[in-house]
């Protein structure tokens, strides 16, 4: 394959992502604060770009860089995933930064940063390209948590994460050079064909490390501790986006992980991932019971639908994988769309993060009441809300492959969890209402009523989305 002529069209929304964020760091060090809105809006742009490119890419496989990047239709769908979270989270941050006077030209670009590092994590074709990915938006995910400086919750968010974070990658590099040991490859396709059926305890030892790194990315337990506080800590706006397009970026890095590097070997991570489908489906039904802070009850809710989609994972076939695409597809509206909400809650000018601020919320604002009510119905799964078909797959697939008990489990988990998504509707209808929350920006009501009728409407056309799915997951296999 010749490598140089492939990799500007391979690599093109990469290429744009990269050009962009150099150039808004000279823009930014020439200008300095005057250009904090101008960066933004310079950034939406490049990521808006960068999806068109991707939408546009309708090859079949391309790979570059000596077969380390490669583009394919998962990887394609799972970035356009990855960049509508990215952008989406620009556009709600203009309003909350301005109001909250925490703007900088650095946000923008670290965001754009993230963005590059999710990209090519989702089309690393060996570990080494997976790490340079992993590490690239993870250090600007790093500094995003602690954006606001003078904000003790924030530096503590930041700091809690950066440890654990770095805990987390060491864990995966120690992994992944066992792997390399064993296998004499660092590359998914050559680890894939020199390790089979009957591994050896290293191989066992060095696919649990892998599997450990990669679990705390899309925060699933026993590697969730860092969730709640920075989910709580951090501005909201870096909360939205902690909660979506890094999620998107590594729940694929893991799907392509455990289809292609390892195949031979699903018996022993079909252990591993049931295990910590089944243990953050519970803690997320569980823990979220008794919070009181909406953003930490989503960190929560965040933790048992990871454990939801793992499950799709857990079956280990084309089907599921097909879920699991389809389940971090709508999971990523429902996400948006219910953040569009939270950072609508704001009164005399401050914004306020607690579940009992919406008491009565119907009575002084029924369009967000309904609108947010929508976004609970669909998190907890009743039907014929989009909620509920992402999880009919990954059951389906998961009784597909045999594991009725970890699709009952997963069933009567989802039962317990709607209890703390129907007390939030509960007390948006039926409470006393408090006072009335200022008028909500443009962004935050345009992306909360997009996100209602993508949800509502999803059963009526369900065709594009698993059609898109469907193809994305076989071109693992």
């Amino acid at each position: 394959m010749n490598v140089t002529a492939l990799s500007l069209p391979i690599v093109l929304p990469e290429f744009i992502i990269a050009a962009g964020a150099l150039g808004l760091v000279l823009l930014g060090a020439l200008r300095g604060e005057r250009s904090v809105w101008l960066a933004t809006e310079i950034a939406a742009a490049l990521i808006a770009a960068a999806l068109v490119a991707v939408a546009a890419d309708h090859r079949a496989t391309g790979l570059t860089f000596y077969g380390a990047f490669v583009d394919d239709p998962f990887g394609r769908f799972m970035k356009a995933l990855a960049l509508i979270g990215s952008l989406t989270t620009l556009l709600l941050s203009v309003d909350f930064m301005r109001k909250e006077r925490i703007g900088g030209f650095e946000f923008p670009v670290l965001i754009l940063l993230a963005t590059l590092g999710m990209m090519m994590l989702i089309s690393a074709s060996d570990f080494i390209a997976l790490y340079l990915g992993l590490e690239l938006m993870s250090l600007s995910l790093y500094v995003v948590a602690a954006y606001r400086r003078d904000d003790l919750r924030a530096s503590e968010a930041g700091l809690k994460y950066f440890v654990l974070g770095a805990l987390s990658s060491g864990m995966l590099l120690y992994g992944a050079s066992l792997i390399y040991g064993y296998s004499g490859t660092v590359a998914f396709a050559g680890v894939a064909g020199a390790l089979h059926a009957h591994a050896s305890l290293g191989v066992v030892f060095g696919l649990v490390f892998v599997l450990a790194g990669l679990a705390f990315k899309i925060s699933a337990v026993p590697f969730h501790m860092w969730t709640p506080d920075v989910y709580e800590g951090a501005p909201t706006p870096v909360t939205t986006f902690f909660a979506s397009a890094p999620k998107m970026a590594a729940m694929a890095i893991l799907l392509r992980v455990a289809m292609t590097a390892f195949p031979g070997l699903a018996p022993d991570w079909r252990q591993i991932v049931t295990f910590i489908a089944i243990a953050s489906m519970a803690l997320g039904a569980f823990a979220a019971i008794g919070q009181t802070n909406i953003k930490r009850l989503m960190a929560y809710s965040s933790i048992g639908h990871m454990g939801f989609a793992l499950v799709g994972l857990a079956a280990g076939t084309v089907e599921g994988a097909h879920g699991v695409v389809v389940y971090m597809a709508i999971y990523l509206v429902m996400t948006l769309g219910t953040f569009a909400g939270i950072l609508s809650m704001r009164r005399g000018g401050a914004y306020v993060e607690d579940i009992a601020d919406l008491s009565g919320l119907a009575r002084t604002n029924a369009p967000m009441a309904f609108f947010l009510g929508a976004m609970m119905f669909s998190l907890a799964g009743v039907p014929p809300l989009a909620g509920f078909f992402a999880k009919f797959y990954v059951f389906a697939a998961a009784m597909k492959a045999d594991l009725y008990g970890l699709a009952v489990i997963g069933v009567l988990l989802s039962a317990v969890a709607a209890y703390y998504y129907l007390r939030i509707v509960k007390i948006m209808y039926f409470d006393e209402p408090a006072e009335a929350f200022d008028q909500p920006g443009a962004a935050a009501r345009i992306v909360l009523a997009l996100s209602t009728a993508l949800v509502i409407f999803y059963a009526l056309a369900p065709a594009p989305l698993t059609d898109a799915a469907m193809a994305a997951a076989k071109s693992l296999f």
